[in-house]
């Protein structure tokens, strides 16, 4: 999972420049056709089609030798019409527009057809500075 360049910026400000940044309190979680890059593009849109908020705390992520994992079950609103191919999920800090934080790859593409959800499991969203 990487870094958007956005996020890097104010981590670099933030640590080494004494410029304050206030994390999010909430997330929210996204899926993507394609690659999202560092602009978060191919995000599906249209058909009952939302981002998942997701509280910032440590009972919603766990930090395990510098791994960060979502603790719950994310679960993204039923499909009402096609999605297509999701290949990608994102993480942002707004429901809408806002800034991509992390972007990342799925292990398996899920082909979404009306009716269909996205569920990440306990621990499979990983996340690593490195």
């Amino acid at each position: 999972m990487g870094l958007s360049n956005y996020l890097e910026t104010k981590l670099i400000d933030h640590l080494l420049r004494g410029v304050p940044y206030t994390p999010p309190s909430t997330v929210y979680i996204s899926v993507h056709t394609a690659d999202p890059g560092e602009t978060g593009a191919s995000e599906v849109s249209g058909n009952g089609y939302s981002r998942y908020a997701y509280t910032c705390n440590q009972t919603s992520w766990s930090n395990v030798s510098g791994v960060a994992k979502n603790s719950n079950l994310i679960t993204l609103p039923v499909a009402t019409g096609d999605w297509g191919a999701v290949t990608h999920f994102g993480i942002w800090d707004a429901s809408t527009g806002g800034n991509l934080l992390f972007s990342g790859a799925l292990t398996v593409t899920k082909v979404v057809n009306q009716a269909d959800t996205v569920s990440f499991p306990v621990d499979f969203l990983n996340i690593v500075f490195d």
